[in-house]
């Protein structure tokens, strides 16, 4: 399982995670406490659904916002790295989307989910998942375990 190859990773890292999630609505969370033994590495889990919570519990600049959107990489990067900063964790994941069915415009579609994970560095990338709203929610999560893994795996090797 994901969720426990992941764990094993961050144990063996020293390694401490915390969440901040919007669309998956604490989907991400809840897979990565699954595994027994999570409390090892997985400090807190924020669900900060609208833009007030983004900007008072992570401390999304206002500024990120208004000029990319709510849903954008910028602003999935200014919740890693505000979870990161409030958790004083070693690693931040930010996740914010359409999960639908309403909500979509033309330049983003309902399905448009963009995560972040912020560590030794930023990294951010945007994806368009097709589905149900609980299917998008779904994939959205299973996507962002994956990047942790790549993440943990590449960016921080072995010394």
């Amino acid at each position: 399982m994901l969720e426990e190859e992941i764990g094993k990773i961050l144990l063996e890292k020293k390694l401490r995670i915390a969440t901040a999630e919007s669309c998956t609505g604490g989907g991400l969370a809840n897979r990565i406490t699954n595994v027994s033994g999570s409390s090892d590495y997985f400090e807190r889990g924020f669900v900060t659904y609208s833009v007030k919570a983004k900007k008072e519990n992570l401390g999304v600049p206002e500024k990120i916002i208004e000029k990319f959107g709510v849903v954008s990489d910028e602003t999935a990067a200014g919740m890693a790295e505000g979870v990161k900063k409030v958790s004083r964790t070693d690693i931040g994941i930010g996740i914010t989307g359409i999960a639908g069915p309403t909500g979509g415009t033309k330049e983003k579609p309902v399905g448009t989910v963009c995560i972040a994970l912020s560590g030794k560095k930023t990294v951010m990338k945007t994806f368009h998942f097709k589905g149900s709203r609980t299917e998008i929610k779904n994939r959205a999560a299973e996507k962002a375990l994956k990047m942790l893994k790549d993440y943990l795996v590449n960016i921080y090797e072995e010394s």
